[in-house]
């Protein structure tokens, strides 16, 4: 009986999973169906009837038909096939047979895909047709009014165009012929072609418009404004000749000979109406042109700047060199007085040594000057560079000068410093006998004296004739170390000389009861007789510590209020 039911329940759980696979499957084909009634209603026809209204001979006639059997074999065979599927489908999914039924589904979506897509190609196919037709007709217009336009340009303008107008009426003329053609292909129902047509006849007319805009300026730069500025050039270079400038470094024969040829290549082009090169040729010769301007005009400018700065030059070299004679007067009056280093000296025998050779350049290049040797742009360079040292040298002697006078303020700085650290030894030793230090360990004596004797050295090193400032300058940073070391330890005695003193006061309240407070302050007491200060404070802190733990911390808060 158990099984029956158990049988039973499995059939009915089975029914129920396939009645909703079915009901799915069904809606499916319900969108399948809709999908094809959807395609079915597409309205090709209406626009296939807009190609009816054209020209229907030619390439028109020839896709109007391509088209039609296209839709017709769709309408006809490819939805119908549809069909069949659909109906396979709906008896699949009676018999439940549910792998069968998705492979027809893959087919029918597949096919009603494809289906799609030749819709797609054949409107879009029949909008570039009607579209062509369309915009064929309101361009066409428009090029045959431009047309008449540059017509009638080159008709009143054409002695501006010389040579060139044969060339352009040609390409007019051939314009034409190409108005004609299009014609013909519309005439004949070739809207595509006639499309080419049109785009071929708008790139030819942006062409010769721009050539009607540009000849006539190339033709008057090529034949009129270029070789004037030639003989222009020409003449200027005659009459600074003449003046006395030298400007062999221009080369003008040979540049005006490469433009000269280029020319003529131009006019050739411009007759031929090949204007792009010339263009950018014309650009390039302006540029030339204007470079040789620069370079006479440089000439000019440098032949102003040596009148003007070279006598002015020359009473700075002579200034430069008095400098350095009463540098080396003071030199030798310093020596006397301070040392000065082997480099220093060799420094100022290298100042030397530049002017002379900066005399010997001026020199040379005045000779040049004169005798109208070189080039004035050359020239100038040459005066910059001499005076461009000058100036360097100017600012070497300064600091040299400097220099010097800063040996006598170092010495003043000097003693001044050993006068300060002097009083600060006294310092430290009246902070010691005010605080009433018992006494000092042999290593605080024996940095005293190395204080003392470090500035004992530097006293010696300022006695010494001549004065080496280096050296006493090294011998003062020892002392300053040395005497900042015992004026700090100083201070740190007097500190912990005070502080063990209130540690072992405080810890006498525990000496009766606590045997070991009493055994560390006695230890304490003991090194602090010996001068042993640091090792007595820890001693008697340590002790209290163990009884009374923060006592040091608060001893020493006590101290510094009192200070």
């Amino acid at each position: 009986m158990e099984y029956i039911i158990g049988g039973l329940g499995l059939v009915l759980c089975l029914y129920i999973i396939g009645f909703f696979v079915k009901k799915k499957y069904y809606k499916e084909i319900d969108h399948y169906e809709s999908w094809k009634i959807d395609i079915m209603n597409r309205p090709v026809i209406e626009q296939m009837s807009r190609v009816k209204a054209l020209n229907m001979t030619g390439e028109t006639e020839e896709l109007f038909e391509k088209w039609r059997n296209e839709w017709d074999d769709i309408v006809t065979t490819q939805l119908p096939d549809v069909e069949e599927y659909l109906f396979d489908a709906e008896e699949f999914i009676d018999k439940y047979r549910f792998k069968k039924v998705k492979e027809v589904m893959s087919a029918i979506e597949e096919h009603l895909n494809e289906v799609e897509k030749k819709i797609k190609t054949l409107l879009e196919q029949i909008n570039e047709l009607v579209g062509s037709e369309e915009k064929n007709r309101s361009e066409i217009e428009e090029l045959k009014e431009s047309y008449r336009i540059m017509k009638k340009t080159l008709l009143a303008h054409r002695h501006n165009y010389g040579a060139a107008e044969a060339g352009l009426e040609l390409k007019l003329n051939e314009m034409n012929t190409h108005f004609q053609e299009f014609e013909e292909l519309t005439n004949h129902g070739d809207y595509l072609k006639a499309r080419e047509n049109v785009l071929f006849i708008q790139a030819m007319q942006n062409d010769i418009r721009h050539k009607l805009e540009v000849i006539p300026s190339l033709l008057v730069e090529c034949q009129s404004k270029i070789p004037a500025q030639l003989h222009e050039i020409r003449e200027g270079y005659r009459e600074m000749v003449q003046q006395g400038y030298i400007l062999d470094h221009v080369e003008l024969d040979k540049e005006i000979e490469g433009i000269e040829e280029e020319l003529t290549t131009f006019i050739s082009s411009i007759e031929e109406i090949e204007t792009d090169q010339v263009e950018k040729g014309v650009e390039e010769i302006k540029k030339i042109i204007d470079g040789l301007y620069d370079l006479f005009e440089e000439e000019v400018k440098a032949k102003q700047f040596i009148h003007v700065h070279e006598e002015e030059t020359k009473e700075m070299l002579l200034t430069a060199q008095e400098a350095n004679e009463m540098l080396k007067d003071e030199i030798e009056i310093v020596k006397q007085s301070y040392h000065i280093s082997d480099n220093r000296l060799q420094e100022q025998n290298a100042l030397e040594e530049k002017l002379h050779q900066l005399f010997s350049r001026f020199e040379l290049l005045e000779h040049k000057i004169q005798n109208d040797e070189m080039a004035y742009s050359i020239l100038k360079e040459e005066l910059n560079g001499i005076r461009d040292q000058l100036e360097e040298i100017h600012q070497e002697l300064i600091n040299f000068d400097e220099n010097l006078k800063t040996l006598r303020k170092d010495e003043l700085a000097a003693r001044e410093k050993v006068q300060e650290l002097t009083k600060k030894i006294a310092e430290s030793i009246k902070l010691v006998s005010k605080n009433n230090v018992p006494g000092l360990s042999k290593d605080y004596l024996e940095l005293l004296q190395d204080a003392k004797e470090s500035i004992e050295n530097v006293k010696i090193k300022l006695e010494e004739q001549p004065l080496d400032i280096p050296t006493v300058q090294k011998y003062l940073d020892i002392a300053v170390m040395t005497v900042d070391r015992i004026f700090n330890a100083t201070t740190e005695i007097v500190e912990t000389v005070r502080l063990v003193e209130k540690v072992i006061q405080y810890g006498n309240r525990y000496r009766s009861r606590y045997a070991s407070v009493d055994e560390g302050l006695k230890e304490a007491e003991q090194s602090f007789r010996g001068y042993d200060y640091h090792s007595a404070l820890e001693q008697a802190a340590s002790a209290i510590e163990e009884i009374e733990p923060g006592a040091l911390k608060k001893i020493e808060s006590i101290l510094s209020e009192k200070k």
